[in-house]
Order: structure tokens, then C-alpha cells, then sequence
């Protein structure tokens, strides 16, 4: 996030679009209630009649993938009405006239025949937020899991950029974090092309300073992403696996292609804190320590580092991740794996990473703190871009798109669209929530949500069993009629490993994220 969680309820405007907020960021989704109820406009644009539609003051109910086309014919508008922060725009953007020259394919008539909102929607819309500032944006995974989900965020920043909506306070695009440390892990590297802090492998500078500091020779070329790593299992290319808190067999968009690689590698190691679906497939499991049995830090979707402290022994075997992977890399003869405390290994953190300087667990004892933290003593960062962008220029880039559609269509064989969800009550893959009793009462089992009016066509009733079925799998599945979802859409979760969402869902590819099409993929439904 660009800006801070308690901001957001000083917002003038709100965009929260690809973003079920109130069912899987509940307590952040409090302050957008608290922003509506204080008089903001709330501009949700969802597919879905989620529940945070009832605090909106429009509703855009645009047809799945077609985001670029919204977000551009809202920037057309502001364009054409004069509406754009034009001070803003010559002194910290680039870009600009390619960015207008782009416009020309994205009139109001040709984006309401795209995304079948009305073009006088769109228009008071892109008014609001133009005109009412401070304007936020919320996003989460609606927007990045498309093969187009790298221009869907490019689009959402031409949008705040336009208007003046970055480094000020109450604004800023904010995507959510589907998981707790995401952010975290990120910030710590665990993506192919950057070491701690996003510094880049192919920067001989960034890696220089990481080889004096380990000792080794490090590679120039970017690794593998995540669907790439299971694409090079398939073809024999890697022949074994260490997954860490990861739950494939569930989570994974086209789920079969993952298992039939992990069942034919030749080596699959497993650490998690519980045995998952993934976990019964390994030949070796490490069982690792919850939360509540470690310390260490964890950093949230706004960027702040803050700390965990252990709260209970450590349950059987089980050991911290950072001791696991300590003792693994002793194993394999590595050498700077001595650590004796969670705390030494910040202290490297900030050692090496710009953002990071000024973290210590000292200084994280009484709170948070948001980075950029440059320096012992810094208080952090609540708000980014405030005067300058973290580039050579100082200036952000403004990007011109063309829309394309989603990869895989409604047709005949596959008539409706099928688009995935979280439920308020489960987390994920469902391995912690589903052990908890209270929250099994409240939501057991997967459901197919259909819109009635599909469900006659197809001669279905309410909780009757239906096969649904797609261009990689089918699974078996019980119908709730509701009107969350408007003909033609039909929506499921992935916390139900009885009924397993992802062997439907699409491994299409954006081509530069490389994150998987899982928001779009066509199916059909058959009564049982």
C-alpha cells in the first residue's frame, strides 16, 4: 500500500475494485464503512453484488476481465472533461501524450459494449473520483490474477496519477495482501528477480554487495516464478521440490498439472505446520512451529514491520522456519547459517536492505514501523511518493494499454464464466481454519453460487449436486441460488479440498507477471 489502513477512512472517494473486502480483509473493510458512513463517495467495481455494495454509491458491475476497458474509459472522461490534476501531471508524470494517444480506442460506447456497464455509469464515476479528493484505490486479486493483470494495475496507476492521487495523505493505490507476511516474504526476496528490498539480480551492483556479504558467487539470470517451477517438474527439467507453507494441490490454478508433476519428481520435501493435502504427497515432512510458537517479525499489507513473540512451546518436533532452513543449509556444507536468535538475522536484514537500515528489535518494541526505515532512529514511512518517485527521473511513468480480452471464453461446451472467492470464515486452502470447530459450523462445504435464472435454464434447485466442469477438470459440487452473481457468472471458493476448485481454473499466464488467469475461466454445470 501507498498509503496507511488508517487513512482510509479519511478518504473523500473510494475505488475498491477486483476487492471482496469486507469478506477477506474484514477489519481493514471496517475504516471503508467508516468512510462511507462519514459521507464518502464508494465507488465498488465488482462483477459480484458483494456485501460491500450496500455502503456504494455506484455500483459498476463490469463483465470479468474487462478492467483495462473500465479503468480507461474513466480516464478517457476525465481526459475529455478537463478533469486531470494538470500541475500533477507536468511536474512528477511522463508519458502523457503516449498515454492520451492510447485513449482513442477506449469511448464511452465502445467501453460499455466491453464491459456491459452503462456508459453513464462510467462517466459519473470517473467524475467522482476525479472531483472529490483525497480518492483512494483498494484492489486485491480480482485485479492481478488475469493474463492481463500486469495492465490492469498499470491502468489503476494512470487513474491516480491523472488526478494527483499519490503521496497525499488519504489516497494512493492500496492492494491488498491476500495473506498475512505476503508482504513480508516479498520484501525479504522471495520473488525470482530481486534479492531483500526488490534489488534487482541483474544489477551487478546488488549483487556484488550480496556476494562480499555470504561469501558465494550468485547468478546474473532471474529464476523460475511459481508456474514456471511446476511447468520444468512436467518436462523433467527440475527434478525435486521444497515447498514451505505452500498447499499446491488446492491452491494451484489448474490444480491436476501440479499434482501429476509432484507425483512424478523425485523428490518432494514438505515443510508446513500441519500435514496438508500437499503434505501427504512428500517423502520427507518438516514439521514447522505456528506463529505462536517462534519469534520473529511479520510485515502487513501497509508495510509494516512489527513484531511476533513466542507465546507457548514449541509442539512435538517442530521447529521455526528460519531454524529448519538454518539447519538444512549446515547440512548441505553452506556456511553464515550460525544464527542463535531471530534478531541476529534482522540485524543482516537491515545490514543489506536500503528499506530495512533502520529496523532492530529495539526500535520495534513499543510498535510497528512502516518502511522505508533508512536509519537507526528513522520513524518510518506512513505515506510513499511524497514529493518524488524511486526513479532515475523522480517522475512516474504514465502507460499507455490496449485492451485484451481474457484468455478463455464462454462458447457452447462451456457456457458460463466461473470466477473464484474466499469466504469470511476460512483462510486459504482451508489446512488451519478447517481444524477449528467453531468456524467449520459456520461455513462446512463448498458451494456453486448461481444466479437463479441460470439455475432454471439448467433445471437446478438450491443445494442439489452439480458436476462442474472445465477444460482441465471437473469436480462435484452443491448449487446456492443467489443473486451475488449476475447471469452467466457462477463463483466458488478454494478452501474445500472435497471440492476442489482450482482442477477447473485456468493456468493462462499474464506475460510479465506470470501469474496465472484464475478470476476467468469458462465451465459448464450438469445436475448429478
Amino acid at each position: 500500500m501507498t498509503n496507511s489502513i488508517s487513512e482510509i477512512s479519511g478518504a473523500a472517494t473510494i475505488l475498491a475494485i477486483g476487492t471482496n473486502t469486507t469478506q477477506a480483509h474484514p477489519v481493514l473493510a471496517l475504516q471503508v464503512k467508516k468512510a462511507a458512513r462519514n459521507g464518502a463517495n464508494l465507488i465498488v467495481a465488482n462483477p459480484k453484488d458483494i456485501d460491500l455494495c450496500r455502503h456504494a454509491t455506484i455500483h459498476l458491475q463490469q463483465r470479468p476481465g474487462t478492467d483495462v476497458a473500465l479503468l480507461m474509459g474513466m480516464i478517457r472522461v476525465i481526459v475529455d472533461e478537463g478533469l486531470t490534476d494538470k500541475d500533477f501531471v507536468k511536474t512528477r508524470c511522463e508519458g502523457y501524450d503516449e498515454l492520451i494517444a492510447s485513449l482513442v480506442d477506449f469511448d464511452l460506447d465502445s467501453v460499455e459494449k466491453i464491459t456491459s456497464v452503462p456508459k453513464e455509469e462510467i462517466a459519473r464515476a470517473a467524475r467522482l473520483y476525479a472531483t472529490n479528493g483525497p480518492a483512494s484505490i483498494l484492489y486485491c486479486m480480482g485485479i492481478t490474477q488475469h493474463s492481463h493483470g500486469t495492465d490492469n494495475v498499470w491502468a489503476i496507476s494512470n487513474l491516480a496519477l491523472l488526478t494527483g492521487n499519490l503521496g497525499k495523505a488519504s489516497a494512493g493505490v492500496n492492494p491488498l495482501r491476500g495473506q498475512n507476511n505476503v508482504q513480508g516474504s516479498c520484501d525479504m526476496g522471495c520473488l525470482p528477480d530481486v534479492y531483500t528490498g526488490y534489488q534487482k539480480v541483474e544489477n551487478p551492483d546488488c549483487r556484488k554487495k550480496f556476494e562480499a556479504a555470504w561469501g558465494v558467487s550468485l547468478s546474473p539470470k532471474q529464476g523460475l516464478t511459481h508456474s514456471e517451477i511446476f511447468d520444468q517438474i512436467h518436462d523433467g527439467t527440475i527434478k525435486s521440490l521444497y515447498l514451505i507453507g505452500e498447499n499446491p494441490v488446492l491452491s494451484e490454478a489448474n490444480a491436476s498439472h501440479a499434482i501429476e508433476a509432484m507425483e512424478h519428481m523425485d523428490f518432494l520435501v514438505v515443510q508446513d505446520i500441519f500435514l496438508t493435502e500437499t503434505a501427504k504427497m512428500a517423502d520427507v515432512v518438516l514439521p514447522a512451529a505456528t506463529f505462536a510458537e517462534k519469534n520473529g517479525t511479520f510485515t502487513n499489507t501497509e508495510r509494516r514491520i512489527q513484531r511476533v513473540r513466542q507465546a507457548i512451546p514449541q509442539v512435538g518436533e517442530a521447529k521455526a522456519d528460519w531454524q529448519i532452513v538454518c539447519e538444512m543449509a549446515k547440512r548441505l556444507g553452506a556456511k553464515g547459517f550460525d544464527f542463535n536468535e531471530p534478531e541476529e538475522i534482522m540485524a543482516e536484514i537491515a545490514s543489506l536492505t536500503p528499506s530495512y537500515a533502520g529496523i532492530g528489535y529495539p526500535a520495534l518494541e513499543k510498535s510497528g514501523i512502516q518502511w522505508p526505515c533508512p536509519e537507526p532512529g528513522h520513524p518510518g514511512t506512513p505515506m510513499l511518493h511524497v514529493g518524488k518517485f524511486p526513479t532515475v527521473s523522480g517522475k512516474a511513468r504514465l502507460m499507455p494499454l490496449s485492451f485484451r480480452d481474457s484468455v478463455e471464453l464462454p462458447d457452447a461446451e462451456y457456457p458460463l464464466l466461473l470466477t473464484t472467492d474466499r469466504s469470511l470464515f476460512h483462510y486459504h486452502t482451508g489446512s488451519m481454519t478447517r481444524r477449528v470447530a467453531g468456524l467449520e459450523q459456520l461455513d462446512s462445504e463448498e458451494f456453486l453460487k448461481i444466479n437463479p435464472k441460470d439455475a432454471a435454464e439448467l433445471g437446478l434447485g438450491d443445494r442439489e449436486m452439480v458436476q462442474i466442469t472445465s477444460r482441465r477438470g471437473q469436480t462435484t459440487v452443491k448449487t446456492k441460488l443467489t443473486r451475488i452473481c449476475p447471469p452467466g457468472l457462477v463463483s466458488m471458493t478454494f478452501h474445500f479440498a472435497e471440492s476442489p476448485t482450482n482442477v477447473l481454473t485456468s493456468s493462462a499466464l499474464d506475460p510479465v507477471a506470470k501469474i496465472p488467469e484464475t478470476k476467468v475461466c469458462a465451465v459448464r454445470v450438469e445436475k448429478v
